[in-house]
């Protein structure tokens, strides 16, 4: 504890002990190496698998917010699925309170049968 204490308030790079003999003070391991490990260096495991896929530029686990489409048939929304149909649920208006929901099946897009926004269902593989 004491030698703690003196390493922490000698002002001086070099410490004089009593045998007259110099010592320097010790250095903490992370400052010798280069600094603070980054997010990418010490994550591991489903965290460490995420982080390499968002730096090539895939989404695995819809983290990212989606895409804006307009709606048309040339641009429908799409909806990710795993399987070859989806139930969707479309807010027709910005400030309407009754969802208006449907069955989306895959191949061509389909419209909303209340407001005629086309939808497509997309397959979408889970990462796992």
């Amino acid at each position: 504890m004491a030698a703690r204490l003196l390493l922490r308030t000698c002002p001086l790079r070099v410490l004089q002990l009593r045998g007259g003999t110099a010592a320097r003070p010790l250095q903490r391991a992370m400052a010798s190496v280069g600094g603070i490990p980054t997010d990418e260096e010490q994550a591991t495991g489903l965290e460490r698998r995420t982080l390499q896929a968002l730096k090539q530029g895939k989404d695995p686990y819809s983290i990212l917010k989606p895409k804006q489409y307009t709606g048309t048939k040339t641009d429908p929304h799409i909806v990710p699925s795993i399987g070859n149909k989806r139930l969707v649920g479309c807010l027709c208006e910005e400030d309407n309170t009754a969802i208006v929901w449907f069955w989306l099946h895959e191949g061509e897009p389909q419209r909303c049968p209340e407001c005629g926004s086309h939808y497509k269902l997309v397959h979408h593989e889970l990462p796992h």
